[in-house]
């Protein structure tokens, strides 16, 4: 009986142990990591762009000017001609039509009947697209081909206003969106589950990331099915255990997770005063100093008359300028050790009191320097 205990107790001993190796051998603080689905694009899986040129009717006269858009009246005219109405030679006289131009993302692998938003611009000279109707339009592919069909009634994010003396305009109102508004009729053929071989493009491209994503992938496998190719792309053949069935081979390995790895890089941007620094930006050892110069003119003008009961002398205004320069005072040479980290480097510049603009003047002289171990990109 002891003997028969030991031996249905030996497995369960195995396994504890298993899992305390495992335990172990997992770092306490491990490094924040993210899936291979989170960094990657599977090539064949993308939108595909559509585009449209329609008519939105039912403005309340806002519409566009026929005399000042001809291709409005030219449209009105074709369509109600395809309806049996035939008013070639007549005047046209309506500001309840609007030209438009109606976009859309065709998501991959949608099907006929599929249903999925457009958004609707104003062409012409209409002021407002509130309230109107998009009539039956087709959405053509790069390639000319039609694959939707939009209709329906155009909501608009923004609005306008006006008076006899005063008008007022929020958001945009010459923009508006048709939610389901158009019906997918033609389906992009692609079969992904027949695939031998997949691509897998990073979004952020990087040696490093790619590598250790083909790492990752083959860790998995337990074969060398993926390779890096270059710091964007990498190229997966679809093991023999997953043939016929690459949408499973994807939804395995998308949750593997890989820590990613960016460039030190310094992003500005001298319009609105960001800077955007990565983890890995190291500064070599270098002395700052920064001091505020500040100069104001002012202008006192002052008048000259002539004496009293004097018959000559005309009375003028005298110009009177003064000009002072204030140059802060108490700025000093700070020294910034080699090899400090991030938190450091912006520590220490904010310890020197300087703003956001000075700072980036500041990071550009020590970027022209050479201490600055990171390569600046301006917006």
């Amino acid at each position: 009986m002891p003997r028969l205990l030991a031996k249905l107790l030996r497995p369960s001993a195995k396994l504890v142990i298993m899992v305390c190796a495992l335990a172990l051998a997992v770092p306490a603080n491990a490094p924040a990591a993210s899936r291979i689905k989170d960094i990657v694009d599977v090539e064949g899986i993308r939108d595909n762009l559509l585009v449209g040129y329609g008519l939105v009717v039912g403005l309340n006269g806002t519409g566009d000017t026929l005399r000042n858009a001809p291709f409005t009246q030219q449209s009105l005219t074709a369509m109600l001609e395809r309806l049996g109405v035939n008013i070639r030679g007549s005047q046209l006289k309506t500001a309840n039509v609007a030209a438009v131009m109606v976009s859309a993302n065709l998501p991959a692998f949608s099907p006929q009947g599929t249903r999925i938003d457009v958004t609707v611009s104003a062409l012409g000279d209409a002021t407002n697209l509130q309230g109107g109707v998009l009539l039956v339009t087709p959405l053509m592919g790069a390639d000319g081909q039609v694959y939707a069909v939009s209709q329906g009634s155009v909501a608009t994010g923004g609005f306008s206003a006006k008076g006899d003396a005063a008008s007022i305009v929020r958001g945009v109102p010459t923009n508006g969106r048709i939610a389901n508004g158009a019906i997918v009729e033609r389906e992009i053929d692609f079969k992904l589950a027949d695939l031998h071989s997949l691509r897998l493009s990073l979004r952020n491209p990087d040696l490093t990331t790619a590598e250790r994503v083909s790492s990752a992938i083959n860790s998995f496998l337990g074969q060398n099915a993926a390779t890096a190719d270059n710091p964007t792309t990498i190229q997966l053949s679809v093991p023999a255990s997953y043939t016929g069935n690459a949408v499973g081979l994807l939804t395995d390995i998308e949750q593997l997770r890989v820590e990613p790895d960016l460039p030190a890089r310094v992003v500005i941007d001298e319009g609105s005063g960001i800077i955007v620094m990565g983890q890995d930006v190291r500064v070599s050892k270098v002395a700052i100093a920064q001091g505020n110069l500040t100069i104001s003119v002012s202008e006192t003008p002052q008048v000259s008359q002539p004496a009293p009961f004097s018959s000559t002398g005309t009375t003028t205004v005298v110009p009177r300028t003064t000009v002072d320069v204030d140059e802060t005072k108490g700025r000093k040479l700070a020294l910034v050790d080699g090899s400090i980290s991030l938190k450091e480097l912006v520590d220490g510049l904010n310890a020197l009191g300087v703003s956001p603009r000075d700072m980036i003047t500041i990071l550009q002289a020590i970027k022209a320097s050479g201490a600055l171990q990171a390569e600046i990109e301006v917006m």
